[in-house]
């Protein structure tokens, strides 16, 4: 094993202030890939999805099912609520050291995938492990930052969920049947599965190299995370905090001031993400069916999208812990509305429509309510039971978008013909992120974890 990365949590001089800004910067990009490694999972899966279902002869009912069990839903839910409360028993860092072996076996099981119970299973796996991370990964990011650059780290980890789908929308575009690399694609499937394989056969192979990638990157992340320090916060709460995960449950759902938080962080990143969940997985299908673009011309805006993802967030980072959070939660969302009030107009149909459209979902992500929820989630709960409790709102979130997921693909149809009533849900969904995040905003930028813990639940947590 490497060297230790030596990372710890600083205090304060005076309110405001936290250690060098480069102190925390090293493990937050080592943690950072585990969100390029999710939203690459539910990217991966939607930018070869068609050609999945060309092969496998699947419906719209199965590509419901991929969605509603993978990394976008139920299988991150399930996985979310058990690391959730192990990463606060056993340790942040004990996630960090087996997680990712998890991982990269859903993605070797889809790599290999042969029928649809194999490449559900893989996909079913994949989410679990991506469950398992988040609350951790967001969780760690927090206790390791600075005061003064929490807002910032947060930002970073959300810029590497942006960038795992731009640069895997690149790779399927590339890849794709049409693609400038779809030759050696063929000539590989070919040399595996015959000359006289089906083209059906031989196109999806561009989904199973694009998974071959975040294969790649897991096994880096876990080499890099295997070496980072456990939080400093995590060690000085389990000094004098012996309680176990039964107690800190019963403390998670008996406090009221706790209670009250899950129910607004819950509410504020539901709506919101039954959108983006959509959008994540179905966005190429989308393209592609409402829009009659092809497979490399919907990937190719996907990225795009994704492009505006990263500088959008990239801007943000420099000034979040200096500006009103209100200011850039209210930009991304009237952003998104305006993007899906321009589908219900009908948009999407022209090209120019759609380019409009990418743009604004586009400038959204990077401006979202994932990484207030982010933020919020790892400061508005103690140490003891912080990553359990972003562990209990992800498994909501992420379980009812799985239902969602599915009652998305009979709203929507076959061939779009229900995408002007499936615009609608998506804005009064986002009209409810927007105002419930207005109402029950807290203050709590510039202030140390420990001082939010203290004003929120007193001395003795």
């Amino acid at each position: 094993m490497g060297k230790d990365f030596k990372v710890t949590t600083p205090r304060p001089t005076r309110e405001g202030q936290g250690g060098g800004s480069g102190s925390s910067l090293k493990s937050t990009l080592a943690v950072s890939l585990n969100n390029y490694l999710d939203a690459g999972a539910i990217v991966a899966g939607s930018s070869g999805i068609t050609l999945w279902q060309n092969y496998l002869g699947l419906s719209e009912m199965h590509l419901g099912w991929l969605n509603a069990l993978s990394a976008n839903a139920m299988g991150a839910a399930v996985g979310a609520i058990i690391g959730g409360f192990l990463a606060d028993k056993f340790g942040r860092k004990f996630i960090f050291t087996y997680n990712l072996l998890v991982y990269m076996t859903g993605v070797l099981i889809v790599m290999l995938s042969l029928s649809f119970p194999m490449l559900l299973a893989g996909f079913f796996i994949t989410g679990i492990s991506v469950g398992i991370g988040v609350p951790a990964s967001w969780t760690y990011i927090s206790e390791s930052s600075e005061v003064n650059n929490r807002g910032r780290n947060i930002c970073i980890s959300q810029m590497s969920w942006g960038i795992g789908p731009m640069v895997i929308l690149f790779f399927g575009m590339l890849l794709a049947p049409g693609g400038y690399l779809y030759g050696p694609v063929q000539s590989l499937a070919h040399a595996i599965i015959g000359a006289d394989a089906s083209q059906a056969a031989v196109e999806v192979f561009s989904s199973r190299v694009v998974f071959f990638t975040l294969f790649v990157v897991a096994f880096i992340a876990w080499t890099l995370q295997r070496q980072l320090q456990e939080s400093a916060e995590f060690e000085a709460n389990k000094q004098k905090n012996k309680s176990g995960i039964v107690d800190n449950i019963k403390m998670l759902f008996t406090s009221r001031v706790a209670v009250k938080a899950v129910v607004f962080l819950a509410t504020i990143y539901l709506t919101w993400n039954l959108v983006a969940s959509v959008m994540g997985f179905f966005m190429p299908h989308v393209y592609e069916t409402a829009g009659g673009l092809n497979n490399e011309t919907a990937n190719m805006l996907s990225c795009i999208s994704w492009v505006f993802v990263v500088v959008t967030t990239l801007i943000i980072s420099f000034v979040v812990d200096k500006v009103s959070h209100r200011f850039f939660y209210v930009f991304g969302l009237a952003a998104a509305l305006t993007a899906w009030i321009l589908v219900v107009g009908g948009s999407i149909t022209n090209l120019a429509g759609i380019w409009v459209f990418t743009i604004l979902w586009g400038i959204n992500n990077g401006s979202s309510v994932q990484i207030f929820y982010a933020l919020w989630g790892s400061e508005l709960f103690p140490a003891k039971f912080r990553a359990g409790a972003q562990g209990l709102m992800f498994f909501i979130v992420r379980g009812l978008s799985a239902v969602w997921g599915l009652v998305f693909t009979f709203i929507y149809g076959e061939k779009g013909e229900g995408f002007t009533l499936a615009a609608y849900c998506m804005i009064a969904l986002l009209l409810t992120s927007l105002i419930v995040g207005l109402i029950g905003m807290p203050n709590t930028r510039g202030k140390s974890l420990d001082q939010i813990t203290k004003e929120r639940y007193g001395e003795d947590v």
